[in-house]
């Protein structure tokens, strides 16, 4: 028991807005909550009944820290920043580390451009979502291209056409880079797309119903057929599509619990139209309540995204007024978080219930096979206990140039996204893989001892008893202690479910590799882990290589500045144009000399030649 002096602490805190971190004897963050009065909220964990997660909790409370803000929304934000820091163990924990994708319509070209977009919304144009998931938002572009012809090839491809190309010809584009559909027709299209976006089916298809009429008396009447076409096409998406007649913006939000796991499902409704769900499997503690959970589902998940105007819930969450202020707060306009529901929207969430039940019961069966493959590689490597925590290096590189080396992180629960991490190796001979090993062992290894990255428990390499011998005297190096340390190598003629495994700490003793077996659990635990690890290092490794294509011969020529090389792409229709041309027409592209244009062609075609 705490000899903390819970009387003392209370006294001196604020009756503030702001947020509270309840600490132990080592410092180590317990819990962080948010308050509109700091010192009724703190003093509520001493003076009434609570139920055993918050008697344990409060039992251990060496120390508590407030930060006061101006406002709720303020807390709000401070909270999630704090529980994503410091990951309390009393705290209801969100893993969603990924933005939102939208559909992004480029309205200040002349011609706009529909295309999938990610990320921070700040430039010019306009976005329409959030969508659940990039096949969504590629499920509508694919609609929309069937319905109003709008563009959405890249912009250097559209600048360098001189002839229509496959989408003209399939009926998907009408071609306005090549000028074979005035501005005026062009702009009715995208018109009627940022109406179906923001769910105003029925004003385009009236309108499209008008224009049928219209070109039908005068005589046009392949015209007529095409209108005819999309009405009917809308008519039917509708039908599929919409969720109420009133339109409008909507989140539904339930959260169901089943054998200590949680299941939120999200439902995201815009301008009327089901764009879709997702399921989200929060870590929460032991005894969390429904209203506990959704009130720090909504905290954490809504801090960074757009909050629409209604949230329905199949529960009432904790200090439902404080987030109704803060997410008012945040989005500019009254929020309204709703639970008791009648008729049409009580069957919304009941449909969100069914689906989050269908999520958990899938998650429950595929944890209880992980689980058990976890359980079986305990037993094949003579670990005391489950490991919870395992991290698997992987090299990855194109004959050598460019290496790229994964860090790939799993735990009790399976693979954790938000800890992977990747590392450009550079300063080494090219292609020796053991000294990229080592290079991305010791800059791992080096946060770890600082204690910005946890110790894992197993330590798996891509390789056998070469990669375990660089990465041995790394770990010894850096005083890293405590880590089951394998290598994972390709068997006899590399054929899957073959691998071994070398146990560093049976190399010294001449101990033979581990054959699991082709039917083995524990080796599928270790082929998934490593398989992720050989992917994400891929991955990263493509990336960095198409950015290197992508950066222009051009930036490492003298005397060739941003405006300079501006000119040149516009001039000849981006790179491929400029490497066919002579020095002659170079040199006529504005403030471009003779001597200047022999030296990008001469750079230009060196290029060209190794490559």
């Amino acid at each position: 028991m705490s000899s903390f002096d819970h009387r003392t602490a209370v006294s001196q805190i604020p009756v503030d807005p702001g947020v509270y971190r309840m600490l132990d004897d080592a410092g180590s963050v317990l819990y962080v909550g948010k308050a509109k009065n700091l010192k009724r909220r703190v003093s509520s964990y001493f003076g009434r009944a609570l139920n055993r997660r918050l008697q344990v909790m409060v039992a251990q409370i060496a120390d508590i820290q407030v930060t006061v803000t101006r406002t709720e929304g303020e807390a709000l934000l401070l909270e999630s920043d704090l529980i994503k820091t410091h990951r309390p163990r009393y705290n209801v924990l969100l893993r969603d580390d990924k933005s939102y994708p939208f559909i992004y319509l480029s309205t200040q070209d002349e011609f706009p451009r529909l295309s999938f977009y990610r990320g921070a919304r700040k430039g010019s144009g306009r976005y329409f979502g959030p969508y659940p998931s990039a096949s969504a938002v590629r499920e509508t572009l694919q609609l929309l291209q069937k319905l109003f012809p709008v563009r959405q090839c890249r912009d250097s491809f559209y600048r360098s056409r001189t002839r229509p190309c496959l989408q003209y010809q399939i009926k998907r584009c009408t071609g306005p880079c090549v000028g074979l559909v005035c501005a005026e027709d062009y702009a009715l299209d995208v018109q009627d797309s940022i109406k179906f976006l923001e769910g105003r089916t029925d004003e385009v298809i009236a309108e499209l119903g008008q224009r049928m009429e219209q070109a039908a008396e005068a005589l046009e009447f392949e015209r007529a057929a095409t209108l005819r076409d999309q009405i009917a096409t809308l008519q039917r998406i509708q039908q599929r599509q919409y969720v109420t007649a009133e339109g409008g913006d909507v989140d539904i939000i339930a959260a169901v619990e089943e054998a200590g796991t949680v299941c939120v499902q999200v439902f995201f409704i815009r301008g009327g139209r089901n764009l879709g769900n997702k399921a989200f499997f929060p870590q929460v503690p032991v005894d969390a309540d429904q209203a506990t959970v959704l009130s720090a589902f909504l905290a954490q998940f809504y801090v960074d995204k757009e909050i629409p105007p209604e949230v329905l819930l199949n529960a009432e969450p904790d200090e439902a007024e404080f987030l109704t202020a803060a997410l008012s707060e945040r989005a500019g306009r009254r929020v309204a978080l709703k639970h008791r529901l009648r008729a049409e929207r009580a069957r919304w969430v009941e449909m969100a219930v069914n689906n989050a039940a269908l999520a958990l019961k899938t998650r429950l069966g595929s944890r209880a096979g992980y689980a058990r493959r976890l359980e079986a590689l305990r037993d094949l490597l003579g670990l005391d206990a489950l490991p919870q925590r395992m991290e698997c290096f992987d090299i990855s590189h194109t004959r050598g140039e460019l290496t790229v080396a994964s860090c790939v992180v799993f735990d009790d629960q399976g693979p954790r996204k938000s800890d992977y991490r990747r590392f450009n190796i550079e300063g080494i001979t090219p292609g020796d893989d053991y000294a990229a090993m080592e290079q991305a062992l010791l800059r791992r290894y080096r946060r770890v001892q600082a204690g910005e990255v946890p110790l894992p428990d197993l330590l798996f390499i891509d390789g056998g008893k070469g990669q375990l011998g660089a990465v041995m005297p790394v770990l010894d190096e850096l005083g890293i202690d405590g880590v089951k340390l394998v290598g994972v190598s390709k068997g006899p003629d590399r054929k899957a479910g073959a691998e071994q495994l070398w146990l560093a700490d049976g190399l010294a003793d001449g101990d033979a590799a581990i054959l699991a077996g082709a039917d083995s659990p524990a080796l599928h635990l270790v082929q998934q882990i490593r398989d992720e690890a050989h992917r994400f290092a891929i991955t990263g490794h493509r990336q960095r290589r198409d950015k290197a294509r992508k950066t222009s011969t051009l930036e490492d020529i003298p005397g060739i500045g941003p405006k300079r090389r501006q000119n040149l792409l516009r001039a000849f229709g981006g790179l491929r144009g400029l490497v066919r041309a002579a020095p002659d027409d170079i040199a006529r592209v504005e403030g471009i000399s003779r001597a200047l244009a022999r030296q990008i062609h001469d750079a230009l075609h060196a290029e060209s030649e190794r490559n």
